[in-house]
């Protein structure tokens, strides 16, 4: 099943690109894992997937420990503070900063290890009152605090789009999150780069690739639907 999977979420995102004048390599595929088991991420990194995203702290910090080093790690969900120092040195990116309070954390924790942590500004872009994530407006003025830190760079924005059964509903989500990165990128603010925009998950990736997006976050398009009873 996991092949056949990878298999069509691969023709899906190759199509996307083609219809909107991409190259397929300006996408990376983050495979969802959350609540799935090592053995299937094992198998999934044998059919080469080498990109994980994780909501959950202990959920990576296990699986970091258990699976292959040349994995790239990605936290895609919530972060509290208190857990920052269990991943600052594991993830190649975290997707979900959305106050400065955590994005400071980020950095003392970086700087503890000596390192620049790569972020993403989580931006409630539909303002769902479910939903974590900056708003639009306020947008603005959280870059140019979080810029003045010294080991984290901000590379890009992410947002997490309504839950919808018809995907081109998303479309003005997911522009509207491009057009905030290419005003930010305008701007040329110091420690601030607009090279990622993580948008689009099993239901609406295509949608998200035609938009724009650069990371592409698929769970049960390549995992199946998950059991949270063990959870």
């Amino acid at each position: 099943m996991l092949k056949e999977n990878l298999q069509r979420v691969e023709e899906r995102i190759a199509a996307s690109c083609d219809r909107s004048g991409r190259r397929r390599d300006e996408v990376t595929l983050i495979a969802v894992s959350k609540t799935k088991p090592v053995s299937t991420l094992q198998e999934a990194y044998d059919r080469g997937v080498r990109v994980f995203g994780e909501n959950k702290v202990q959920e990576l910090v296990d699986k970091y420990e258990a699976l292959p080093r040349d994995i790239h790690w990605h936290m895609i969900g919530h972060l509290q503070r208190n857990k920052v120092k269990y991943i600052i040195d594991k993830v190649d990116l975290i997707h979900s900063v959305d106050s400065v309070r955590l994005a400071e954390t980020i950095d003392k924790e970086a700087k503890k290890h000596d390192l620049t942590a790569n972020i993403l500004i989580e931006v409630n872009v539909a303002k769902e009152d479910t939903k974590f994530g900056v708003l639009p407006e306020e947008l603005d003025a959280m870059i140019d605090e979080i810029s003045r830190f010294s080991n984290i760079c901000v590379r890009g924005l992410m947002t997490i789009a309504p839950f919808v059964k018809n995907a081109e509903e998303n479309r003005a989500v997911f522009a509207r999150l491009r057009k905030l990165s290419v005003d930010i990128a305008g701007k040329n603010i110091d420690n601030v780069t607009m090279g990622f925009l993580s948008m689009g998950m099993t239901n609406d990736y295509e949608i998200a690739v035609e938009e724009g997006a650069t990371l592409i976050r698929v769970g049960t398009g390549i995992f199946g639907e998950r059991d949270y009873s063990h959870v």
